[in-house]
């Protein structure tokens, strides 16, 4: 699969959503889980702001790879940050997009 460094030298990037379990499938209940690793993958929902324009994006991440406490508005560092293009097919409908993986999420945040 290919994958795309993303380079997030000179953004600003903080959480806007806490953490979330990433589903594999959502009707049953099931979790994600890194194939390597066999550790639950979580989503985290950040804003991405550069050059004057912000999006929110979400970001994948192993449960162990995040660090601090990451609430809504805490700003953020991403290791690793790479991102895989995808298409798939769904009822007839092609759909395709970016997802967004990090070996790891870390707060910037001084514990105190």
């Amino acid at each position: 699969m290919r994958q795309i460094p993303v380079d997030t030298t000179g953004a600003t990037v903080m959480v806007a959503q806490s953490p979330q379990l990433k589903m594999r499938d959502k009707k049953t209940g099931q979790v994600a889980v890194d194939t390597e690793t066999g550790n639950n993958l979580m989503t985290v929902d950040v804003l991405f702001v550069m050059n004057g324009s912000a999006d929110v994006v979400s970001v994948t991440v192993a449960e162990p790879d995040i660090s601090g406490e990451l609430v809504t508005g805490t700003p953020v560092a991403l290791t690793g940050l790479v991102a895989r293009p995808w298409e798939n097919e769904f009822n007839g409908q092609k759909r395709h997009g970016l997802s967004f993986r990090a070996v790891a999420v870390t707060s910037l945040v001084q514990a105190g």
